[in-house]
């Protein structure tokens, strides 16, 4: 069965590739096209989604899907300058067309982390319905039929398991409660040569996020993994993800964002580590 191939654009991250002229922040957004289907993955922290898609000419009033990996602010932090984009061609009677948003229940909940007083979506998931289709769902979604969210990832390595500090989030009955987030999400593609996973951050552990999507997906094999990573000191967590990795025998690895260097340095000796940064293009599926 042939598979038309999936598309993935780097919008945002903390690096540019190397001489070119986009805009680089501490956040994510990735521009994905399959099967027909276009998706803005997170969103960054400020307007550079914008500009960087402006540059690249990627007409992001032309979405069928906003998806948000979880509520931290370098990765929703760009709403505000999308839907005020959306707005503006309503405004402006410009063609477009309104994305639905799809997100975890939990992605819009205030998340106070002293000494800030949230660090959570700038934007309430109110306030965002009131321009875009909002779909909340800890189930996993499919967007297409080889691509899906992946709602609440079952968190079943140890090595994995983080304390949340002083991290803190308010619940809908006003309730504090320790943040473990549990909005943290993925997308996964089912391509010919294995599964393409795309991260925001991994807060839910890359192990935990890959074993998940091969169950979703129904696909053991994986061929690539994009995103961060949430890796940055030498230890346990670090240890046991390189463990898991090195059986996996992906075709590349594209660690960034929340990646440290040391990661990287780590990871590169378990896997193909690529260059990634804003303005990274790949292709996947066909053949």
């Amino acid at each position: 069965m042939r598979i038309p191939k999936m598309n993935v654009t780097i919008l945002v991250d903390n690096t540019a590739l190397f001489d070119r002229f986009f805009t680089a922040e501490h956040g994510f957004s990735a521009y994905i096209e399959a099967e027909g289907c276009r998706v803005l993955f997170d969103t960054g922290y400020s307007d550079a989604v914008l500009k960087n898609a402006q540059k690249m000419k990627i007409d992001l009033l032309d979405l069928d899907y906003v998806v948000l990996s979880h509520g931290h602010f370098d990765h929703t932090g760009g709403l505000w300058h999308l839907i005020r984009l959306f707005t503006e061609a309503i405004l402006e009677d410009t063609s477009c067309h309104l994305p639905r948003l799809i997100a975890h229940p939990g992605c819009f909940y205030p998340r106070p982390k002293p000494p800030l007083p949230d660090i959570g979506a700038v934007l309430t998931a109110d306030e965002v319905q009131r321009i875009m289709p909002l779909n909340l769902s800890k189930d996993p979604v499919s967007l297409t039929p080889n691509l899906f969210f992946l709602g609440e990832i079952k968190r079943t390595f140890s090595f994995e398991t983080t304390q949340p500090g002083s991290r803190r989030i308010v619940m809908p009955d006003g309730s504090m409660q320790e943040d473990h987030l549990l909005d943290d999400t993925s997308l996964a593609y089912r391509s010919l040569e294995g599964l393409v996973v795309i991260t925001g951050c991994a807060h839910a552990g890359i192990c935990n996020t890959v074993e998940y999507a091969k169950k979703i997906c129904r696909e053991n094999r994986v061929h690539d993994i994009i995103g961060g990573l949430h890796l940055r000191v030498v230890g346990p967590q670090l240890d046991g993800t390189l463990d898991y990795l090195k059986g996996l025998n992906l075709a590349a690895l594209h660690a960034c964002h929340c990646t440290s260097l040391a990661a990287k340095v780590a990871l590169a000796q378990v896997a193909s580590l690529q260059e990634t940064g804003v303005g990274l293009r790949l292709e996947y599926g066909d053949r």
